[in-house]
């Protein structure tokens, strides 16, 4: 893959989208999340036409603030997992991402600066996002265990607009299953904010 990937969330849609694009504007993947489903379930699939399906997320229980979710390829094969670190999370984001095989996180993504968030929240919820597309950007840092060398950082970009655009880059090592489980761990964990936003 090529850094900076560049998630962008699909205005306009009955469900949430995210595309997402290479430094070089190549598509690396497109990404649905289903509705009405008691079992949170997301498709990724290699582009907007959503004919070739690359991995499933879903989770581990019925709507659960802990809830953990696997990443499968279309052959059951699990690629990962990511779970939300139950109350830890109710003030700073805190999720936990397991690579492939491993029964201990491989590492923990953090809210960088919980208030930063909260404040863009809600100047988006009353429509005043034009100066917080600039001023206000929340980060989530990936680290190898908690508080370990990092490995990812996913930021929102500046816009004019609440455009829900975000930048993901490499900042540590990190081998070829493991940047996997941790742009799909980005992936959900995204769509998961952006509820709580």
């Amino acid at each position: 893959m090529y850094y900076p990937l560049n998630f962008r969330f699909k205005l306009m849609t009955s469900t949430p989208e995210i595309d997402v694009t290479d430094a070089y504007g190549g598509t690396i993947c497109h990404v649905r999340q289903q509705f009405f489903r008691l079992k949170e379930k997301v498709e990724v699939f290699a582009d907007d036409s959503e004919r070739t399906l690359l991995a499933t997320i879903e989770a581990d229980r019925i709507i659960d603030w802990s809830a953990r979710y696997t990443f499968k390829s279309p052959t059951g094969q699990v690629l990962g997992e990511v779970g939300r670190r139950g109350m830890k999370s109710m003030w700073k984001a805190h999720y936990d991402v397991f690579a492939p095989g491993e029964e201990k996180p491989t590492f923990a993504i953090q809210n960088v600066n919980p208030l930063i968030t909260m404040v863009d929240g809600l100047l988006s919820d009353m429509g005043i996002s034009l100066l917080s597309g600039y001023l206000l950007r929340p980060s989530y840092l990936a680290t190898r265990r908690e508080g370990g060398t990092p490995a990812m950082r996913l930021t929102k970009q500046p816009s004019l607009f609440d455009e829900g655009s975000f930048g993901l880059k490499q900042e540590g090592p990190a081998d070829e299953s493991e940047q996997l489980a941790l742009m799909l761990s980005f992936l959900m964990m995204s769509l998961l904010e952006q509820v709580r936003e």
